[in-house]
């Protein structure tokens, strides 16, 4: 048998405990590595053969792993046979809301996407009809992907989460059907619905799959109709006390009429780097943008994806080449005017472009930045745009879900991601 794994200085695993973690790797490195016979979860793990047996036993019964397939080997026997997570055993639910639209998606225990559905709100539609519709959009969603009884559901919102009640709140221009909905969900099913700001949820997308998958400590600035900004500090979100990190719309900056007030952030970085501001700035450079070119049209996005007109103008400025560079140029002054500001203040290393004004802009966009803020700023950071563009939020909501479901299925004890995303 294994000796007791100790789980901290001074202190010895009980059996159980011991059993558990062991479970929890070994899940882990299913999850991670994909199929293994138990010969490699022994070798990976630094486990006895007996005792992986026992936990491969213990698995199966659970329902939580099954023999997928045959290795390559020659010789036929247990440890030829594959082992992999059932990933039916659970269904997830993740969903991204935005003012006109509401996105969801359908996963498995793996995080694999069954189905997404995207449903618009128009902007004359009661908060009954938007949360009706919404809740019409994710049963669909569900009867495609075969899951009748999700296990988790993450939403990713705007505005503040009260990190004590994991309440949305805060702010007086959220659309009142973003609250209802979340109301009702809590209300009609009998599973944990998480609730996160969508730029956070960004941050574990681009964290675990995009732009800053080698770097535990960074911040990622969102680009959409909006700005905002998660920090991630040492492999950990921070979400402040009041789950107002990262608010820097809301962050005064040379360059602005006013300043930002307690209501609104007309006067802070928002107003020099939010949509309808690129659009302006667009149609004062000359360029040709049909969506863009009145600032007043970048508050009335496509119903189907809620992408901000600004994507389309920054897109079609890095396309044009030399008859977009004084533009990018410009806008990039302006962004780095609010990454200078968190650098000096966090010095994160690594500062990802995300939303889909990040990723429409690219490493073009995200090179001039880097070249404004080295002349602002000290401190070296790395400068990246980000890998997954508006879909990030979706995608972190569905990873939150995944972790939820996994820290419940997989067993709470051992290493393992906090239940909250």
């Amino acid at each position: 048998m294994d000796a007791p794994r100790t789980v901290a200085a001074g202190r010895t695993a009980s059996p159980t405990t011991a059993r558990l973690i062991n479970d929890r790797l070994a899940l882990q490195l299913l999850q991670s590595e994909g199929p293994l016979t138990a010969g490699q979860l022994k070798t990976l793990t630094g486990l006895s053969r007996p005792t992986v047996a026992d936990l491969v036993e213990r698995l199966q019964e659970a329902g939580l792993i099954a023999v997928v397939g045959e290795s390559g080997a020659q010789r036929r026997g247990p440890n030829a046979r594959l082992y992999g997570i059932v990933a039916d055993r659970a269904h997830l639910v993740g969903l991204d809301l935005r003012t006109h639209s509401v996105t969801v998606a359908v996963a498995d225990l793996l995080g694999e996407v069954r189905a997404e559905r995207t449903v618009p709100i128009g902007p004359d539609d009661t908060p009954d009809a938007a949360v009706a519709a919404a809740l019409a959009g994710l049963d669909k969603a569900l009867a495609a992907a075969g899951a009748p009884h999700p296990h988790t559901i993450a939403v990713g919102a705007p505005g503040l989460v009260d990190p004590a009640t994991g309440r949305l709140g805060g702010t007086d221009w959220i659309p009142s059907w973003h609250v209802a909905l979340v109301a009702e969900l809590r209300a009609r099913r009998a599973v944990p619905v998480l609730l996160e700001n969508e730029v956070n949820l960004a941050a574990i997308a681009e964290q675990r799959d995009g732009a800053a998958r080698d770097h535990d400590t960074f911040v990622l600035l969102w680009l959409g109709h909006g700005t905002g900004a998660a920090v991630v500090l040492d492999g950990t979100l921070r979400r402040g006390a009041s789950g107002g990190t990262g608010e820097i719309g809301f962050l005064p900056v040379p360059g602005t009429a006013a300043l930002p007030s307690a209501s609104g952030c007309d006067g802070g970085f928002h107003s020099l780097a939010g949509s309808a501001a690129i659009c302006a700035l667009a149609a004062q450079h000359g360029l040709p943008a049909e969506a863009g070119a009145d600032p007043a049209a970048a508050e009335a996005p496509s119903p189907d994806t809620d992408a901000p007109p600004a994507e389309a103008v920054v897109r079609a400025a890095v396309a044009a080449g030399d008859a977009g560079a004084v533009f990018l140029d410009a806008l990039a002054a302006r962004i780095a005017l609010g990454v200078a500001a968190v650098c000096a203040v966090l010095d994160p290393g690594c500062v990802v472009l995300g939303g889909e004004i990040g990723s429409g802009g690219g490493e073009e966009l995200a090179g001039r930045v880097a070249g404004h803020l080295a002349r602002l700023s000290p401190l070296r950071t790395d400068v990246r745009a980000g890998a997954l563009g508006g879909r990030a939020v979706l995608r972190g909501a569905v990873l939150a879900a995944r972790d939820a479901a996994q820290n419940e299925l997989f067993g709470a004890a051992g290493p393992g991601v906090s239940s909250r995303p």
